[in-house]
């Protein structure tokens, strides 16, 4: 092995990981070959074609990344100038032999700093590249003492992370040269830190999707070969692991912290803590490759919660300032996306808190429903139904569900009865007072005298005696369940195009299976609502949220329906689209499913063994579910093409005299037929009401054909939900 490298100097076709050398052959047609005989033959997908180590396999499609022929041009001239005798030495057979320096030669470990980068990188990244691979040196022990500290080794692996994670073209750098040092590493220690390096950028700072897809072919390679050492068997295996989840989550925002990478480098977690809703919270483990997913899936287990698609993480930013750390309803909570890293969210908390001058920003992470379903009233999972209840109940006591006085009493008494069970004396039970003020809404409380309430929820909660705790629960959630808006998920938004003129301008949107509601935010006051069947499309941008709905307007004392686009400025635009449209293919999978169970009551009733052995109505239904789910994606694509259109004509008649003589009111349409000119939601929420009102499966499965999606914000940057 030479003093400037090691490894094979195998011509491609000819030569293996192994290190194993073969005469070379006549050097390619249009090679350049300098004086000392070394042939620079850049790789073609002819040559590449050839026999190649099964581990570079993928680097075929990468061809035009990497520079072979300038860094080995550039590696010549730096042994020359150290006065080395050469880069790869190889046996040769007769004077006329050529080297020639491939892929497979520049992908193999060295020992030397390199003169340039491996991939084509600009020049101003070709000196940081550089960089880079004095670092890689340095950990693995070789530029530098044999055995560097744990403590080194985190502040080497911060510096990669501060010098790539907002650099793409770098990080592909890096993980090339990570690759090379693995390959053909005569030495065992030196080839275990190369791994574990690998393994901890891979971690949470993947490569692009190309050098990616390289390096996860040439990793499952290395991990699952017969000859793989077992410590970089495990090491191998990891790197693929996390590579898998990183790729999809991305890069952290964040650089690790020194004890994130100290606990990944010694296989240990990190705590923190998860609250729920009613203040208890949970520990949950983490490093610094846990996303939102693998921590609510984490919590799940510990809580032993088997059903929880539906859950999900979210911040909760509350401000405490004064008199006003008490108050309640000053909490915003903000959905957290499944890819985002645990660690980011920490660094992220603390940072918010530094920046908030003069003000405690208190932010914690919680635990709750991303979204009710329909579906949920079916679950019997004991945690389910206990966190489902404890969400409803922290939505009504911040007042999100007005009720009335006589709803209020009955509702408190409950909450006091599922809190502390029945006793014959409620007055003596020293937390009574405690209790009436915590589980009676503030804006309620306010209506009559503290002594009124005090009375009537006594009297109620003293009938209750032959409840359990659990039927008080059931009742509670019965009653709320009476409620239009019920099992809402909520959102504030700012008013900005409001074609009827009665909305405020700060509202509450409350999102659930039967359509969206408005409410006023202080004091809580619900002004309206908008069942799926009267939107007819709907979209987002980064910063706004749109619906055109149809909504009644008053006509000389008729009742007419007109279409209105409704415009609200909100960063959860795409949250609000995802819950309209999760409801609205819920509402139509539903209608197909009972219809299909009822076609299949009919089959079974007439004894038609014969018919119900070929394929029948049954296999239509699901046929027809199919085609529909494919063609609400089909729809997306065209209402983006005729939403300007659309605008722009329902302003014009807007203008012509609908809205401009008459006052408007906002209200629930109950059933209409009008059909929109639009194949969106609003022609698919039109189809479930004919449904409904003739309930004809003939109907069913000849009328319901249209399909639903939404449409790109006019005058907005587009967006789409899938």
């Amino acid at each position: 092995m030479a003093d400037g490298g090691a490894g094979p100097a195998a011509q491609l076709g000819g030569g293996g990981s192994n290190g194993g050398t073969t005469p070379s052959a006549t050097p390619l047609l249009g090679s350049s070959v300098n004086g000392d005989g070394y042939n620079f033959a850049p790789p073609t997908p002819s040559t590449l074609s050839m026999p190649i180590p099964p581990e570079l396999a993928g680097a075929i499609r990468l061809i035009d990344r990497f520079q072979v022929e300038g860094f080995l041009k550039a590696m010549q001239k730096q042994i020359q100038s150290s006065g080395k005798r050469g880069f790869f030495i190889k046996k040769s057979v007769g004077p006329q032999v050529r080297e020639k320096f491939t892929l497979e030669d520049m992908l193999c470990f060295q020992k030397d700093p390199i003169p340039t980068s491996l991939l084509k990188v600009t020049n101003d990244l070709v000196s940081r590249s550089i960089k880079l691979f004095h670092v890689i040196l340095k950990y693995m022990g070789i530029d530098s003492p044999a055995i560097i500290s744990l403590e080194e080794r985190i502040e080497l692996v911060a510096k990669l992370y501060k010098h790539t994670l907002k650099r793409s073209e770098l990080r592909d750098e890096l993980f090339a040269q990570l690759s090379k040092q693995t390959r053909n590493n005569p030495g065992r220690s030196w080839l275990i830190r190369a791994w574990e390096l690998m393994y901890l950028c891979a971690s949470s700072m993947p490569p692009s999707n190309d050098i990616g897809a390289y390096l996860s072919e040439y990793v499952h390679h290395i991990a699952h070969g017969a000859t793989t050492d077992s410590d970089v068997r495990v090491l191998a295996l990891n790197t693929l692991n996390v590579l898998k989840r990183s790729v999809k989550a991305g890069p952290r925002v964040t650089i690790p912290a020194r004890e994130e990478i100290e606990t990944l480098l010694t296989s240990r977690k990190l705590t923190t803590i998860v609250f729920f809703l009613d203040e208890t919270f949970e520990e949950i483990k983490y490093d610094m490759a846990t996303t939102v997913a693998d921590a609510v899936e984490e919590l799940a287990g510990i809580i032993k919660l088997s059903v929880y698609s539906s859950f999900s993480l979210f911040e909760c930013r509350k401000i405490v300032n004064g008199s006003k750390s008490s108050e309640v309803g000053n909490e915003e909570y903000i959905g957290l996306d499944d890819n985002k890293y645990i660690g980011d969210l920490l660094s992220e908390f603390k940072s918010a808190k530094d920046r908030n001058k003069g003000e405690i920003l208190h932010c914690k992470l919680v635990f709750k429903k991303r979204l009710f379903r329909e579906s949920d009233e079916a679950v019997t999972d004991p945690m389910f139904v206990q966190l489902s209840y404890v969400q409803l109940q922290h939505d009504y006591i911040l007042g999100n569900y007005p009720v009335g006085r006589d709803d209020a009493a009955q509702l408190t008494a409950l909450q006091i009865l599922v809190e502390i069970g029945f006793i014959e004396n409620p007055e003596s039970c020293v937390e009574w007072i405690s209790l009436l003020e915590r589980f009676l809404p503030r804006q309620v409380a306010i209506t009559r005298a503290k002594r009124d309430w005090e009375l009537d929820i006594i009297s109620r909660y003293q009938l209750m005696e032959h409840l359990s705790k659990d039927d008080a629960r059931n009742q509670f959630l019965r009653i709320l369940r009476t409620l239009l808006y019920c099992n809402s998920v909520f959102f504030s938004v700012r008013k900005i195009d409001d074609p009827i003129g009665l909305l405020p301008g700060r509202i509450i949107l409350g999102i659930n299976k039967r359509g969206v509601h408005f409410f006023r935010p202080v004091p809580k006051e619900y002004l309206h609502s908008a069942e799926l069947r009267d939107i007819k499309q709907f979209g987002s941008s980064n910063t706004a949220v749109f619906f055109k709905m149809r909504v009644a307007v008053f006509f000389e004392m008729r009742v007419a329906p007109v279409l209105h686009i409704f415009h609200f400025e909100t960063k959860q635009g795409e949250e609000i689209c995802v819950a309209l449209q999760t409801h609205i293919k819920d509402v139509m999978l539903s209608r197909y499913s009972k219809a299909r169970s009822g076609c299949a009551t009919i089959m079974v009733s007439q004894n038609d063994v014969s018919q119900a052995d070929k394929p029948g109505n049954v296999e239509m239904y699901d046929k027809r579910v199919q085609e529909l789910s494919r063609e609400i994606d089909e729809s997306q694509k065209k209402a983006d093409q005729v939403a300007l259109v659309e605008k722009s004509r329902l302003e014009s008649r807007l203008t012509s005299g609908h809205g401009q003589k008459n006052k408007s009111k906002l209200e629930v349409i109950g059933n209409h037929s009008e059909r929109d000119t639009l194949t969106t939601v609003g022609s698919v929420n039109n189809s479930i009401e004919m449904d409904e009102r003739e309930g004809e499966k003939k109907r069913l499965l000849h009328e319901t054909g249209s399909s639903s999606g939404t449409c790109a914000m006019p005058d907005e940057k587009k967006h789409r939900v899938e």
